[in-house]
Formats: C-alpha cells, structure tokens, sequence
C-alpha cells in the first residue's frame, strides 16, 4: 500500500495550481514488483552495512588493535573492541551500557560537539589511549572514566553534575585534561588531584574550546594542546562577545519552544577572538603569542616540535588566502614566521604537519601547477629539503612517516579520482610513489608506530567495508572484520537484488571532464521508459562519484524504479584547488551549469522519460536543488530539497567568505547567488525540509523563503522536524523521511504510469 503522510508538520500549500501538470503519461507498463528493500529495514538495526569498524588504532606497544562497533541490537550505540595482534578473535573491551546504563542528556557544548563531527551515535563515541598501553580513557556519560586494559576494571575520574568534554590522557600519561564549564582542567592520575588551568571562562569567554566556525568549518574541534613532554598547553582563550546574537527558536519534539541565544557570526559580521596562551604547567606562568598585527584572524592548528622547543602555530587571514606558520618559544611566546603560503584563490586546512624527530618536517602544500596536494619535506627553519611528490593527481592526507627507511606513505590517487589507494614515496622524493594496496575501490589506513604494519579498511561499489591488518607490503596478514556478505550477514538477504552504478564522464562547457555515475533501476528493460531522480551535492569539500560504498539510498532508488544519477560539478573535491576554485566568488552558477550537462545527458537516454526527471539534496545540496529548477525551470518534474541555505548572507562567515569573499567586496556575487534572486522563475514543483533545531543552517534559511513563497502564492510542500538539527537523526525519524520523500517523488513522477 503507498504510504501517505498525515502529520501535523506537513503543510500542502495550495493557493494555486501547479505550473506543469502533475501526471505523465506512459507507455502501458507492467506494475512495478514489491523492492526487496522495505525503508523499514534500510535505517533498522542491526546496520545493512554489517559490522564496521572506526576510530581504529594500535595501541602503543603494538600489541592490540583498539575500534569502536555498534552494538548489533542498536546500531546507534558504540562499545570498544579490540583485537591481539598474535591471534584470537575481536573481543569487546568496554560495554557503554555496562559503564553507563542510561547515559545523562547531552550537555548543549557536548551536542554541539557531535553536531560538529557528525557523529549521530551514542555510547562510546571516542578515547584515547595512554602512552604506556596500560589505559585508555573513555569519555561516557557527562564523565571521564579511565579503562585498566589488563583487568578491564574502570574508574570513574570524575562524577559531577556539569559535562566534561575534550577529555585526553597527556603524551606520557600522567594527566588527564578536559573541560568543564568553559575552562581547562587536569587530573594527576598518581595522586587524583584535580586542579583548573584555567578559571576566567563563563559567559561568553571560554578556555581550551573551539569556537564554532572553528568546529563546524575549520575542522578543529580542540582549543588546547599538550606539549610531548607535558610541560606547556597551547590554550586558545575565545571571546564571543562580538559575534551577533541569533536568537533561534527551537521546537522541540515534545511541542514545547524555548527561544535560544547562538552566537552566530553571519557573513560580513564580527567573529569571536581567538588568542592564544601558552602555559608552563612547572612554573603556572601563561604567556600570549602574538598571532598576527589584527585580531580578525583564524587560528587553525597548533603542533609541537618532538622536543617540545617549538610550538607550531597555524594562522589564516579572514579572507583564508594567506596561511601563516608561526614557530613560537614557548619559554618566552615569542613567535616567528616558519611559512607563508598565499593564494589568489582560498587554503584547504589539513593534518599532515608531522614534526619529525631530527626538528624536520612534513608538510603538504597546494601550491603547485594545478593546486593539486602534495608532500613536502622541510627543514626545522621551514626551508625546502625535497619536493617529495609532485604530478596531475592529489594526497588526501599523509598516513605515517618511517624515517629510518626514509620512506613516507599516503593516501590518495595516481590514475582516477574514484579511487583511493595506500602509497608509498621515497622521503627524499628520489623515486615516483608505489602504490601498496588493490582493487578498484576506496581505502583508508592507520598504521602502527614503526610503520612495519597497517590497519586498512577497503570498500567499493559492490563491498561494504572490510578491515584487516595488513604488512607494509600489502598483503594480508589476518582480518579484523571481514564484514562478508554470506548468510548471517545483515545485507545477504538483499544482496541478490544490489544494484552496481555505472561509472562515465561527459565534459564541462569549458572543456572540464565531470565524472557521473548511474544506477538502473531493478528488473531493468531498456526497452522501457523510467522516471529518474537526479541528486546532487555541488559544494565545495564534498565527491559524490565515486567507486566506494554508497550505502542505501541509491538501492531505496533503484529498486523502487528509478533511474538514479549523480554528477560532480565543477568545485567539487578531490580534483585538485584549481577544479574547486571555479565558484569562486559566484556559488549556484558554474554548478547549475554542470548539474544540466548531467541532465542533458539523462534525458538522452532511450530508457530515461525526459519529463519525469526529479532532482533532490541536502545542505549544499538543498541550496543547489533550488538554484538548479530556479535558473532551470521547465528541465525538472519535481524538487526535493533538504536544510538549504537560501541567502549567503544567513550563513556563517568562514565558510561563506572563504568562497564568496566578504559582502561588501562581493554584493554582485552574493546578490546572485541567492535563491530569492531566481524566485521570478519559480515553476517545478518542490518538497521543502529543514530542522526546526537546526543550529549550522538555521531554521531561517526556510522559513524566509516559506514566508517568499506564500506571498507570490507559490504551491509548495514542507516537512518541518521538530528537534532536529542540521540532520535528521534516529531510525524512526529517518523512515518517517524517507517516506515522505518516496511518497512526493511516486506522486510527481510515477502517478498515471
């Protein structure tokens, strides 16, 4: 039976008939079968996905292998596992719901925290092993608990009433650092004497947190670091006083409201101000390191030499073109420029400084012919010793350093961007990489300290994630998580009816090769018409096609009779900064251009019905499905779009200026690039959702244009989530949406087959 959705938050408006007809006809059609994938059972427990693996490492005598697994009952709560290297299966080191059987409400630092990094799981979400093996620190339940390896026993540190987050074992593990009410703490494990580093946070200053952009756009979710011989703590002290008050009405799920002050730096306004201090734990003597001759700067990262002599400083202009390595004493805070890198386009921030221990370091850089990432080694003055890589393909990130046989591995591509493989490259940049690892899929490792051996986790269009441990050669040494997909496995009953994209290219107007991927629909007959769902991302930061696992939703596509397809425009990830850099300064428009050559492209296809074409995203996603039916508006049958940004303005100031530079600088650029400006052409019919708590794109963005629509007399309809951030969260909130989804693409796409 269809599903259709009769909830309060639904709103049909209607105060005028569609511009385009709502029914198609077809050729006669046999009806479609029942999908062997119910929504039900695609976001229920156990994860269709199987059992996967995170947060993997090795403890520090390389004798376990430590992850974090859902329980096989909730795939919404974690528990930690570990593995012996020397033999046996994986077994569960620490139970959440033993530790804390109904863990306390977040706090509102510790939601945003995980809104942040997007974690959407409870449980054990995160530890942190000490530097002798021995312990790992388990931050559960508002609390800190310290995990005895050998015996499994735990110990509470802490039972207060108030959250800690950002809980650390120190690099020799003599302490634990965390925060509690916006200032930084420490407890010597010898004596458990706790002590506050700091005691001036409260209100709007805090101590040893990220600020928000920080967080959500910078990808720093920290605001202190230890030194390695645990003498000084980089601590960033924020003031938010600055940043413009948006007082945010958040509905909760019960129907209460509570109206909630955020300081919110939208595009053009004042950000918080971010110093900071180096603190000599000895001596309680804290000094300031001068940053920069403004305040109007981001710190981005902090790193220490192995010595612990120097304390690197990583500082961007507000405009993100200019990123500054400072190298501070932290005896005096005195500071220096070790690098400048400056761009006309924007930096990309990473984690691949790595200090080696003769004062040397790695670094990778996109300053090259292309903008394409690549290593760098360099001297403890910042002067180049080697290009270590260099060519028409990218790093993702630097994987470990192996100075005693001068090698460095990475992760990254040489031959397609859909892939994503393990290299390894001479540290003196003597010799081209050599990649390690197979397949035609996406990897990703975590190697031991002595880089002899590494954890690598494998996926691609047709293999959900395998973990194993691996030699540094490659080759196989025993699994972790084999993660097969034979009978007991959670995806065995459906795997007969998986359907594998097929993978093209089609070329920009500039000449610019785009990658695409499609899926056919089951029982495929080319000698059929099917509706087709195109969907898009189109942001900056994001790949979409790709040879990796995608999970779900394209099966929840193609099983259903879909034709489902995805391109990623010009500005997308994973093609080097020159392939981003075409939205510079005018996002909704090289994309738009992009996402219609996809388009063209699906509709010349014998088997695709050329006015049953919808599209849909999220984010980005949602603001690029608006901008595309807007500046399109007969190209498109139907519209979903989930949390979108509508006005650039609304947005906050680190993301949106690092693309669109400051407002003022570019009214043009922002004036076209919002939705309201392409309102006039308003013509496919659209689904709007948004979450009514959403803290990142606020429920703002939704609500103007809700308000824009139903002045013009535009017929739309809206699903509104209740409690609901940024994303929409938990199994039965999930099934509630995608049936909302499925439900408004039948009637728009399939009705009258």
């Amino acid at each position: 039976m269809k599903y259709r959705l009769i909830a309060a938050t639904s709103i049909l408006l209607a105060a005028c008939q569609p511009s385009q007809d709502d029914t198609y006809a077809t050729q006669d059609t046999p009806p479609a079968a029942e999908p062997a994938l119910s929504i039900e059972r695609a976001f229920a427990s156990p994860d269709l996905a199987g059992a996967r693996p995170r947060s993997l490492t090795f403890s520090p005598d390389g004798s376990r292998v430590t992850f974090l697994r859902a329980k096989e009952e909730d795939a919404s709560v974690l528990d930690l596992w570990a593995m012996d290297i020397d033999g046996g299966e994986p077994y569960r080191l620490v139970d959440a719901r033993v530790l804390a059987p109904e863990e306390q409400e977040l706090s509102e630092a510790a939601r945003q925290l995980r809104e942040r990094a997007r974690i959407s799981e409870s449980g054990i979400v995160s530890y942190d092993w000490d530097s002798q093996g021995e312990a790992i620190l388990v931050p559960l339940d508002g609390d800190v608990f310290r995990v005895d390896v050998g015996s499994g026993e735990a110990r509470r540190l802490m039972e207060t009433p108030q959250y800690e987050t950002d809980a650390r074992i120190s690099p020799q593990g003599n302490f634990v650092s965390f925060v509690r009410d916006q200032n930084l703490y420490l407890i010597d494990l010898e004596t458990g004497e706790e002590t506050a580093l700091t005691t001036q946070g409260g209100g709007l200053i805090s101590w040893g947190m990220a600020e928000f952009v920080a967080q959500e756009e910078l990808d720093r979710r920290t605001g202190y670091w230890w030194s390695p011989d645990e003498r000084y703590l980089a601590i960033a002290r924020v003031d938010e006083s600055p940043v413009d008050n948006i007082e945010r009405m958040e509905i909760a799920t019960d129907g209460s409201a509570a109206v909630v002050d955020q300081r919110y730096p939208r595009a053009g306004t004042d950000n918080a101000i971010v110093e900071l201090f180096i603190l000599d734990r000895e001596t309680g003597e804290r000094r300031q390191v001068e940053l920069a001759q403004t305040d109007d700067i981001y710190l981005a990262r902090v790193n220490w030499a192995s010595d612990s002599g120097t304390a690197y400083i990583q500082v961007l202009n507000r405009m993100q073109n200019e990123l500054t390595i400072l190298a501070a004493d932290p005896a005096t805070g005195e500071a220096s420029d070790w690098l400048v890198e400056t761009t006309d386009v924007w930096i990309n921030l990473t984690n691949d400084f790595r200090a080696l221990a003769d004062g040397s370091v790695i670094w990778t850089s996109e300053d090259t012919p292309g903008g394409y990432r690549h290593i760098q080694h360099r001297a403890a003055d910042g002067s180049l010793i080697a290009q270590v890589t260099a060519g028409d393909w990218l790093v993702n990130e630097v994987d470990a350093v192996d100075t005693v046989n001068g090698l460095v591995y990475f992760t990254g591509w040489t031959e397609t961007p859909l892939e994503r493989h393990i290299y390894s490259v001479p540290l003196n940049g003597s010799a081209d990489p050599v990649q390690i690892t197979q397949g035609e899929g996406r990897w990703s490792a975590s190697f031991a300290s002595d880089a002899a051996t590494f954890i690598g986790t494998y996926d691609d269009s047709d293999t959900p994630s395998q973990t194993a441990l691996y030699s540094i050669g490659g080759d196989r040494i025993r699994w972790i998580e084999e993660n097969a997909v034979v009978e007991g496995h959670p995806y065995f009953d459906y795997a007969a009816d998986h359907i594998v994209p097929q993978f093209g290219t089609l070329t920009a107007a500039d000449g610019t090769t785009l990658h695409y991927q499609l899926y056919l629909p089951a029982d495929f007959d080319p000698d059929r018409q099917y509706p087709a769902v195109q969907y898009l991302y189109g942001g900056p930061h994001s790949q979409q096609v790709h040879r990796g696992w995608q999970g779900v939703r394209p099966q929840l596509f193609a099983q259903r009779g879909y034709v489902y397809f995805t391109i990623d425009n010009r500005g997308a990830w994973n093609r080097g900064r020159e392939f981003e850099s075409h939205i510079q300064r005018r996002m909704g428009s090289v994309e738009v251009e992009d996402q219609l050559v996809g388009l063209d492209y699906l509709k010349s296809l014998d088997f695709v019905d050329a006015d049953r074409v919808g599209i849909w995203g999220w984010s980005y996603g949602g603001y690029m499905t608006l901008m595309t039916t807007l500046q399109a508006p007969s190209a498109f049958a139907a519209g979903v779009s989930g949390a979108p940004v509508t006005d650039w303005t609304l947005y906050d100031t680190a993301y949106t200026e690092r693309y669109m530079d400051h407002p003022d600088a570019n009214f043009e650029g922002y004036q076209s690039s919002s939705v309201f400006a392409h309102l006039d052409n308003y013509e496919t019919p659209l689904l709007l959702i948004h979450g009514m708590a959403d803290d990142n794109v606020i429920f703002a963005n939704s609500v103007r244009l809700y308000s824009e629509m139903q002045e013009r007399r535009y017929p739309f309809e809206m699903m509104t989530y209740p409690g609901q951030r940024h994303g929409v969260r938990g199994e039965a909130r999930q099934v509630h949406l995608w049936h909302t989804i499925f439900d408004y693409f039948d009637r728009k796409l399939k009705d009258g087959e």
